[in-house]
């Protein structure tokens, strides 16, 4: 009857265990299953390429962002974690079987005659070796293996974190590589800007000097010039700030880097963006953000059941097993073989609400994480479709500005060729200036923008190739 009651209750004991972990079930993306009307017409099947070699074609970028890869510095603490994580996994995944020492101890003591109980002075002495188990815990509830699947989760979230910053770093070294570009290229605007009006005050003042040109016509030509003088400093500032901060991303000054290609101008700069994936739904659950809060949700579903665990009683085991003798020649002899063997049970009996707190804390834990994972998800859509309507409007401001810019150069040369023919007035020359200045800045500015952009959609939705990407939740689960 009693081996009958014991099959019985097993599997009562068996459902318990599965009972006190909740069964995890992904929450639904709370976001619409397409996107917004503006950039829908571009969803198609293929995903942006996640080979940022072929993403980024210049040859100096390839350059800089393989040594940030190498050297960053944070880049280098995120990997860290990981193996950290990894670790920490590893520990926790060791106290599952149990933990088996080999030892061996030699006791011995005198007692003296005055302490005796037989009025002689009592030496003895005893040499054990043998295996020991020390505190192995018969996980019944769960306890161990829901720490372990804690443990396991809390290891691919990092590893995931990892991969997000990774692509982070690939996007921010992009674009402080076009940042730089930009404030060199309006850097040598400005400058031959600041050329082109003293040239144009020089000869203001030989017309002011043959009674053609006026003193009004040298103060606005000195004025324009001045103002052009006084820009150049802030883009050079702006210029030696753009290449300290891509310094600090890739690692190392990148004039120490060794055989680093001669890049392309920021006009020159080609972006394979390719092509979007399908719904953002399907889409948005690969990122490597998205999937890092996941896996936060998965170990805070965990932790809810070792939380559980504690209510119930908790079985360990410890013993060993070897050869016992009062002289070291006779420990192995056939007589001499010793064991012990100490189990224990402890449950709660009262802790003032303690255990009942702590599986409050993880159920609001694991309400923490979903919104944290719903918020993410909300947060990576917002940003897919603004970067997506900002590459197609980008785009069309920077053919209109394109335009602009060469209309405001011919218009500059024909007020010029006016001028110089007595047809045009000097202040018609320097609104000329003006607008060719500002529609040539402009350009730059804009240009950079949608490259700028383009590089976010990378880090956006690039999907790099890892064995995490595609790990199903059943495999993150498992225990």
């Amino acid at each position: 009857m009693n081996r009958k009651s014991a099959w019985l209750a097993l599997p009562v004991l068996l459902s318990a265990c599965s009972m006190l972990t909740p069964t995890y079930e992904r929450p639904g993306a709370p976001v619409p299953a397409a996107w917004p009307d503006s950039v829908r017409l571009k969803a198609t099947a293929e995903p942006v390429s996640g080979d940022w070699q072929h993403y980024f074609p210049d040859p100096r970028l390839q350059g800089l962002i393989a040594a940030a890869l190498e050297y960053n510095r944070d880049l280098r603490i995120a990997t860290a974690r990981v193996a950290e994580a990894r670790a920490q996994y590893g520990i926790q995944f060791a106290d599952r079987f149990p933990n088996l020492n080999i030892t061996g101890t030699r006791n011995a003591s005198l007692t003296p005659a005055s302490a005796s109980s037989t009025g002689s002075a009592i030496q003895s002495q005893r040499y054990d070796v043998g295996v020991s188990l020390v505190s192995f815990e018969l996980d019944f509830w769960g306890h161990v293996s829901s720490l372990n699947a804690f443990a396991k989760a809390s290891y691919f979230a990092t590893e995931e974190a990892q991969r997000a910053f990774r692509l982070s770093l690939i996007a921010d070294v992009a674009n402080a590589y076009l940042s730089l570009l930009e404030m060199r290229e309006r850097t040598e605007l400005t400058a031959a800007t600041v050329k082109a009006r003293a040239e144009t005050k020089e000869l203001v003042t030989r017309r002011r000097e043959m009674g053609v040109s006026s003193e009004l016509d040298f103060l606005q030509a000195e004025g324009a010039y001045q103002a052009a003088l006084a820009e150049l400093p802030n883009l050079e500032r702006q210029q030696a700030a753009a290449q300290n901060l891509l310094d600090v991303l890739v690692g190392q000054s990148t004039a120490e880097i060794k055989n680093l290609p001669p890049g392309r101008s920021l006009a020159d700069q080609g972006i394979n963006a390719g092509q979007i994936a399908g719904l953002p739904a399907e889409l948005l659950l690969r990122r490597p953000d998205v999937m890092a809060a996941e896996q936060k949700l998965i170990a805070a579903n965990a932790n809810i059941g070792a939380a559980r665990a504690a209510f119930f009683p908790r079985i360990s085991l410890t013993g060993s097993a070897g050869t016992a003798s009062s002289s070291l020649n006779g420990l192995f002899k056939s007589d001499s073989g010793a064991w012990n063997f100490l189990p224990s049970i402890s449950m709660p009996l009262f802790d003032a609400g303690r255990t009942s707190a702590n599986v409050d804390v993880a159920a609001a834990r694991k309400v923490i994480a979903v919104a944290e994972y719903e918020k993410t998800i909300q947060q990576a859509f917002r940003e897919v479709s603004d970067l997506l309507n900002a590459g197609d409007k980008l785009a069309e401001q920077l053919a209109a500005q394109a335009a602009n810019s060469k209309v405001q150069k011919q218009r500059l040369r024909l007020v010029e060729a006016r001028y110089q023919a007595g047809i045009a007035n000097h202040l018609e020359v320097l609104d000329a200036q003006r607008d060719s200045f500002a529609a040539e800045q402009g350009e730059t500015q804009v240009r950079r923008t949608w490259l700028s952009a383009a590089t976010q959609l990378y880090k956006a939705l690039a999907m790099e190739s890892s064995d995490s990407a595609t790990r199903t939740t059943k495999e993150a689960t498992s225990k």
